[in-house]
């Protein structure tokens, strides 16, 4: 068995790629000699502040092949556009990778909180989000005879824990997503989830140090994750996983223990 340590040509969408994870995915993957596309959700009219951050991330990687485009995954006719561009641009897509999400804190207890609005937008962009976009770039994928899927899922899909219960059911919903479509969409992609704990991001608005120390506290390993524990792992994914489909690799320094 040959284990690849480098990508070299590879095309690697990452879908969500100005944000914490998908930031330190991107940099990771074009260290590894693959051509990175990062999406970012469009501007409104007057705004740039997503498409500089965007921006800044692909200035930061190696070489000038790098790309960023917007696309919203709540909207799917972003997302075949984007398609559209990558397979104009590169002529193919070997992997996408879905870190986009959204989350809001609300206490398990206050049902009344989680009004009808809240949970559908969980649920549009945590997971139709994600399905829209395996959705649009399945064809290209299964093209490349080798493709690879990895979706950011939450130990919360497991734990019934974390910022919301809505939240944790989407979560949970990706799992089944990958299980689902590892069948499908076999032998030419490869599907699989990575599972973050508490991640030193900003991810989950209001939550700062005080929350990462307490939840350091109550983790095995003792500290939280960062951006670039994850990223490894979606890394090792397509380098080192390669015999590995429809199964979920929880990185959260034993905090689901």
């Amino acid at each position: 068995m040959t284990v690849h340590t480098s990508l070299p040509g590879q095309v690697v969408v990452i879908i969500g790629g100005s944000g914490g994870i998908g930031a330190a995915t991107a940099r990771l993957f074009a260290d590894a000699g693959a051509f990175v596309v990062i999406t970012h959700r469009p501007d409104a009219p007057g705004e740039t502040t997503k498409a500089d951050a965007a921006a800044a991330v692909v200035a930061s990687l190696p070489d000038n092949r790098h790309v960023a485009f917007p696309a919203d995954v709540t909207d799917t006719a972003t997302l075949n556009a984007l398609r559209d561009q990558v397979g104009w641009r590169y002529g193919r897509c070997n992997i996408l990778v879905n870190t986009s999400g959204f989350t809001k804190a609300v206490p398990h207890g206050d049902l009344d909180a989680l009004d009808d609005d809240l949970i559908d937008r969980m649920f549009a962009v945590n997971w139709r989000g994600q399905f829209a976009a395996i959705r649009a770039f399945a064809p290209l994928l299964k093209e490349s005879g080798n493709g690879l899927i990895v979706s950011v899922s939450s130990i919360a899909g497991m734990t019934g824990l974390g910022s919301s219960i809505a939240y944790g059911a989407a979560k949970a919903g990706i799992d089944v997503m990958t299980k689902s479509l590892a069948r499908v969409l076999a032998p030419e992609v490869r599907v699989l989830g990575v599972s973050p704990g508490a991640v030193d991001t900003s991810f989950v608005p209001g939550r700062g140090a005080d929350f990462n120390a307490r939840a350091a506290a109550t983790t095995p390993l003792k500290r939280v994750a960062q951006a670039e524990d994850v990223a490894a792992a979606i890394l090792a994914c397509a380098t080192h996983l390669t015999f590995s489909t429809g199964t979920t690799l929880v990185v959260d320094g034993g905090r689901a223990l």
